[in-house]
């Protein structure tokens, strides 16, 4: 199979040296491009700005903005037949960065956001894609409502959702423990492993299902 992996965060610029983003380190989608490419598959891994080694038989794209990834994956999404968006993607940008840097004044700052790019919204809706589509859920409450939601409104086959608020999984961290919500309503939660034996549960299980 072709899989297309989305790993890490993104960075909106404020200015020319300050930029909007969050905690993800990349290590799960980066996980899950080596399980891939170890069961013999081809992979392509976009992925955010992150200090991480590319993992071995991948093919991988380096980019920094949620534009930039949207265009990436865009670019990339013919060959695919599945694709794991486990990027976290910042949901807003500043709507006017600064050409300068913004110099520290007394007076309060204001900054407008505009929505970026919904990259997994638009597999189904805009590029027209069919394969198997999986999305993760970082989650702080209501784990499995914002999931569920998140599924249907995506199109996707697949959520990993994931609660960030519990401390020793998730961002930052070797190990994750994640809830798996299916198309057909079954949800399954998976114990706290490392990551790694993570990823190559979840791929054999999307390989499985993909072949159905």
């Amino acid at each position: 199979m072709h899989f297309l992996i989305t790993a890490g965060p993104t960075r909106e610029a404020l200015d020319p040296v300050r930029y909007l983003s969050n905690r993800s380190s990349g290590r799960m989608g980066f996980a899950l491009a080596a399980a891939a490419a170890a069961a013999g598959h081809a992979v392509a891994l976009i992925a955010g700005p992150v200090s991480l080694a590319t993992p071995e038989g991948v093919h991988r794209v380096d980019v920094t903005s949620a534009q930039d990834m949207f265009d990436a994956v865009k670019a990339t999404l013919p060959t695919a037949d599945a694709a794991i968006f486990s990027a976290a993607v910042a949901d807003h940008r500043p709507a006017t960065p600064s050409a300068q840097k913004i110099k520290k004044t007394d007076a309060a700052l204001t900054i407008t956001l505009e929505r970026t790019p919904d990259i997994l919204g638009s597999m189904r809706s805009v590029f027209g894609w069919r394969g198997y589509l999986v999305g993760f859920a970082a989650e702080t409450e209501d784990l499995l409502p914002h999931a569920r939601e998140k599924l249907e409104s995506k199109g996707c086959d697949l959520i990993v959702a994931n609660d960030v608020s519990q401390p020793g999984i998730g961002f930052d961290s070797a190990d994750n423990a994640v809830t798996l919500v299916f198309r057909d309503g079954g949800i399954l939660e998976l114990p706290r492993m490392a990551k790694a034996e993570l990823a190559a549960l979840l791929i054999a299980r999307i390989v499985a299902a993909a072949a159905k």
